[in-house]
């Protein structure tokens, strides 16, 4: 999933140096919905490893 992110904010970047601002906002906002999961996730499993322990 990391990957992605790091595909979708290089997108972005290189949409915004052509001038394409629908595209790089696009590309950012996927970057972002996908960084949110990776956060939701990673909060999960901390409280999960906690709460095992």
């Amino acid at each position: 999933m990391i990957k992605w992110i790091i595909i979708l904010l290089i997108i972005a970047a290189a949409a915004s140096l052509l001038g394409m601002p629908a595209l790089a906002g696009a590309a950012a906002t996927g970057a972002r919905i996908l960084i949110g999961i990776v956060l939701i996730i990673f909060l999960l499993v901390m409280l999960g490893v906690f709460a095992v322990a």
